[in-house]
C-alpha cells in the first residue's frame, strides 16, 4: 500500500443545530465523517502526524480532524458521530474556559434530553461578557470520557484566548510576556486535569509572529497549528506552520472537492497559489 505524501488537516469549531458562523450541522458533519470512513481515510493521532512530518509512513489516505476552543457541542454532537464511524479528532482547548462537573448527555444516548448548544456569537457573549463559559464549553469530565472512548485527544489553545498581538496598550516585551504566561498556565492546567501535556499548540485566531514562535519553543511546543489554509502539509514540512482549512456547512461532496483541489499534486499548487493571492488582495478590517 502506498504511503501518504501529504496530509490534509481539517479545522472545525462548532457542530450544532444552532445555525451560525463557523458551525457545521450534525447532518453535514455526519455526511463528511461517514464519507471519510467509507472511502478508507485514516484519521491520524497527532503522534502519528508528527511521525509523518518526520518521514515515518502513514496510510496514503490520511487526514487530521481538529476542533478549536472545545465547545460543548463538540461533546454533544461531534463525539457520538466520530464514535459511530470509528474516527478520531483533536480538540485544542482554552483551559481557562473549562470547568469540572458531571458529564452532560450527548446525542448518542437514546432518549436523552440534550443541553442547549448556542451559536458562536451567543457563546462569545456568555464567555466574555457574562462569565458563564461552563454553559457552552466542554467540561473536563467530558474531555476525559472522550479521550477514553478514543474520539478526542486534547491539546493546547492557550489559557485565556487573548489576542496579545492586537494589544496596542502593550509594548513588544509585554506582549511576549503575555503569551508566555498564557501558555505556561495552559500547560499547568492540562497537566493537572489530564495528567499530561503535549508539544502541540494551536494559535487562537491564527495570530502569531516570530516572537510568538520563539515563546512557544521556550514553552516546549514543537508543532504549531495555524489557520493558514492555502498550502500542503508534506513529508519534511515545517512543523511550526501547519496548514489547516476551515470546514464549511456542506455535505461530503464539498469536502471531497476541497481535498482534491488543495492536495492533488497537480491541481493544488495552482489552486493554493491562486487562493492565497486572492486573500492578499482583500483589504483588511
Amino acid at each position: 500500500m502506498a504511503n501518504a505524501r501529504t496530509v490534509p488537516v481539517l479545522m472545525h469549531h462548532h457542530v450544532s443545530n444552532s445555525p451560525g458562523m463557523i458551525t457545521v450541522s450534525p447532518e453535514n458533519f455526519e455526511s463528511q465523517i461517514a464519507w471519510l470512513a467509507r472511502t478508507g481515510w485514516t484519521s491520524l493521532t497527532l503522534d502519528q502526524y508528527a511521525g509523518f512530518l518526520a518521514g515515518k509512513p502513514v496510510p496514503r489516505k490520511s487526514i487530521v480532524i481538529t476542533f478549536d476552543d472545545g465547545y460543548l457541542d463538540n461533546w454533544v454532537y461531534a463525539h457520538p458521530i466520530l464514535q459511530k464511524y470509528g474516527m478520531h479528532a483533536v480538540v485544542f482547548v482554552v483551559t481557562g474556559w473549562m470547568h469540572e462537573g458531571p458529564m452532560r448527555p450527548h446525542a448518542g444516548i437514546t432518549g436523552a434530553t440534550l443541553p442547549e448548544t448556542p451559536e458562536h456569537r451567543a457563546c462569545e457573549d456568555l464567555i466574555y461578557k457574562q462569565g458563564r463559559s461552563d454553559e457552552v464549553m466542554m467540561r473536563w469530565s467530558e474531555a476525559r470520557a472522550a479521550i477514553e472512548a478514543g474520539t478526542f485527544e486534547i491539546h493546547c489553545h492557550t489559557h485565556t484566548h487573548t489576542r496579545w498581538l492586537r494589544r496596542q496598550d502593550l509594548d513588544r516585551a509585554q506582549r511576549r510576556a503575555g503569551i508566555s504566561g498564557d501558555l505556561s498556565k495552559a500547560r499547568e492546567v492540562l497537566l493537572e486535569k489530564l495528567g499530561e501535556v503535549s508539544d502541540t499548540l494551536c494559535w487562537p485566531y491564527g495570530d502569531f509572529d516570530q516572537d510568538y514562535i520563539e515563546v512557544a519553543r521556550e514553552q516546549g511546543f514543537r508543532y504549531l497549528h495555524t489557520t493558514h489554509p492555502f498550502g500542503r502539509n508534506v513529508v519534511g514540512g515545517d512543523p511550526e506552520r501547519i496548514y489547516r482549512f476551515a470546514i464549511r456547512n456542506r455535505p461530503a461532496s464539498w469536502l471531497r472537492k476541497r481535498i482534491a483541489w488543495s492536495y492533488n499534486p497537480l491541481i493544488a499548487p495552482l489552486f493554493n497559489g491562486f487562493k492565497a493571492r486572492q486573500k492578499k488582495m482583500v483589504p483588511g478590517p
